[in-house]
Order: C-alpha cells, then structure tokens, then sequence
C-alpha cells in the first residue's frame, strides 16, 4: 500500500488544475511580453488569472504579484522592503521557515539590519507582549512571523500582531504558504502589508507563487531583467503555472468547508489511533489542538527506542511518505531547527504527518498501524 502523508511539503495536482494548464502548453504558446495576438492571448489569461486571485482574497488585481514561488515571494518581501523603505530593524523568530529566518540572517551577517528574535513559550507560541517591548525600544522595523508554521503547525494570530505592527509603525510581512488555499484570508481585514502563496501547497502545480502588496507600500524589484508583472518582477512569466495558481485557488475557496472536515477528521483520528496503539507518544508544539494549529499538520514525538535512527527509513519501505526532524544533530545532518528551538527530547524520534484531501481514513489506519508495529517489534532490519 502507498500512502502519501507529507501534504505540507507538496500535494497532488488536482486534475482539474491540470485541465486548465494544458492548452497554455500547447496551443496557446505565445510570449505574454508579445504585442501580436498570440501574445496577446496569454497576456489575457494571465491577467484573467490575476483578477480571479485578487477577487477570492478580497485584493485589488495591481496587488498580486506572480512568482516562482513561496521562497521568492518572502526574499522579494523581505530584502526589497529593508532596501526601498530604508529599515534598519527586523523582528522574527527562530521557528521560521528557511526562506524567512536565512534570509533575515544573511541581512543582520551583512550589515544592513539589526535583527531580533521575538520569544517563544515552550509551545512555540510567540509572546506579543515581547513583540511589542522589542517595536517599542526600536525604530520602524519589519515584522515577518509566519501564520501556520510547516513543521508543528501552530497558528499566528494575524490580527493581533497587526494590530501591534500598525501601533508601532511597523511593517508586517507573513509567510503564508501554509494557510493559503486552506483557511480564507480576506485582505482588508488582515493587518498585513505582504503575503504570500505558493501553487504547489493547495493542489497546484509547483515553480509557482504570488506576492500580495498592500497599497500605500512601493518596493523595488527583487528580480530583475524585465518589465513584467509591472516592472516588479524581471521575466518571462510561467503562463500554465499562473492559470494553475489561480485554478487551484479558486477550486480551494470552493471546496473549503469539505475538505477542511474531511482532513479534520483525519487528522483526530490519527491522534486518537496513536494514543491508543502507542504508549508515551506526544505532540510537538500545537500540533494536537485542532483550534491552536493547522488542520493539516500533525507532529508526533515517539517515545525513545532502538528503531529511532531508521524510523523513517522503515516507514518509507512499507510505502509510507511522511517527514521528519531529530531534535539533536547527528553528523551533517543538524535535524530539525524548530523542533531545536523547542527542546525536544533529542533520544525521541518526530515525524511530520501532513494530510491532504485525497488520504483516506485507511490510508490513516495503516500508518498507525504499521508505526505501532514497528514499535512493537523494537528491533527492524533495513
């Protein structure tokens, strides 16, 4: 049996994603920067697309800006705005993904901001009394705290941090990849001056994502070469991904309400499964609060044993995918920096189950079972 649980790393493209994709890779072939019509063509659609984007997160059309993705999308936020607005401070914290926290690193190590890390309780929950203390004794910083965190799924409350970033004059970007496409965001309400999505995380194809910029707030480019997207983004522009971006959204704003109850029930049977099948087992961060954490993310920590090391070897021989993190560093492999952060006990192994809209409650059944199988025997040979 094959059973694909690491939905927060990439999902299935939904079929009818890929329906929409395919003319733009045949017939409708022209370059969109292309004044003849077969240009103009796809020029339309990506603009058709750009407006349906706009249109489900409640945004104007001239505040989408198309990507290669996530990544992109959080450097052009991050490093076009320290440069263009001339800010010297950043507040972060240690729990971000790689796109944000190295980014903002390589900024502090080359001289051109200050950087500070908001708290942390042992939950990974950021202290926004500390958030505030740190906007306070600073002047005009960037924020970037991200809404769903992807390894133990704990939830930001955007609206409270905007509330703080607007107190404080700050500007505040959140990597958004995680929720977009799973809960709705409407952009006037979100105190948020840049978020992002990427494609591949809602069913959508991959090497595509967008940037939302709030009015009032003009950065310089981060890619260059070009005049596309509106002299913001160097480029010719990927016109399937893009139409696949929006299709993926759109059937995702659509289908919402069924499929967050459908991978909600997943994910309590899991966590009811685990703790029945398996003496000692935990939850990292928020990962079991269904109301404190994505309901797409679950992260297990098992109790210490002598099959830890190849756990996730073992789980990917009986065709189960899912990720993992150790909590201590082993040679080149430095394991986990969230699950560092947090001090997990570094002799229990973690594994990410990350549930989508095409699991199964069997597919959920045979994983804990082979899990506590595996436990069972103690010993396994690879």
């Amino acid at each position: 049996m094959k059973v694909y649980l690491d939905n927060a790393a990439t999902t299935q493209l939904d079929p009818e994603v890929l329906e929409v994709m395919l003319p733009l890779m045949t017939e409708q072939f022209g370059n969109p920067s292309s004044i003849h019509s077969f240009g103009r063509a796809v020029r339309s659609s990506i603009e058709r697309a750009r407006k349906s984007i706009a249109g489900i997160l409640n945004a104007a059309p001239a505040e989408i800006f198309f990507t290669s993705g996530g990544t992109e999308a959080d450097n052009t936020a991050i490093c076009s705005s320290i440069e263009t607005l001339g800010l010297k401070h950043a507040v972060t914290s240690r729990i971000e993904h790689h796109a944000v926290l190295h980014t903002l690193e390589h900024l502090q190590k080359t001289g051109r901001i200050q950087l500070s890390f908001v708290d942390l309780n042992e939950q990974g929950e950021v202290d926004l009394q500390h958030l505030e203390e740190l906007l306070s004794f600073n002047s005009r910083s960037l924020v970037s705290l991200m809404h769903g965190n992807n390894e133990v799924g704990n939830l930001l409350d955007l609206n409270a941090v905007g509330d703080i970033c607007e107190k404080y004059n700050a500007v505040f970007h959140s990597d958004t990849v995680q929720t977009m496409g799973h809960y709705k965001h409407d952009l006037q309400q979100i105190k948020a001056n840049f978020i992002v999505g990427a494609a591949h995380k809602f069913n959508g194809p991959k090497g595509i994502g967008f940037l939302y910029v709030r009015p009032g707030i003009k950065i310089m480019p981060f890619v260059h070469g070009g005049a596309q997207e509106r002299n913001m983004r160097g480029g010719t522009e990927n016109i399937y991904g893009i139409v696949g971006l929006a299709k993926a959204l759109e059937i995702a704003y659509r289908d919402m309400d069924d499929h967050r109850s459908h991978i909600e029930g997943l994910k309590t049977r899991m966590i009811a499964k685990l703790r029945a099948e398996i003496d000692g087992v935990t939850f990292n961060g928020n990962s079991s609060d269904l109301e404190k954490s994505l309901y797409t993310v679950l992260n297990v920590s098992l109790p210490p044993s002598e099959i830890s090391d190849m756990l996730l070897f073992n789980l990917d021989i009986a065709g189960i995918a899912v990720s993992g993190g150790s909590a201590c560093s082993s040679g080149t492999d430095i394991g986990s920096h969230v699950l560092n952060e947090l001090q997990i006990d570094p002799e229990r192994a973690n594994v990410r189950f990350s549930f989508g809209k095409y699991n199964t409650e069997g597919e959920v059944d045979y994983a804990v079972k082979t899990l506590a199988d595996l436990y069972k025997k103690e010993s396994v040979i690879v």
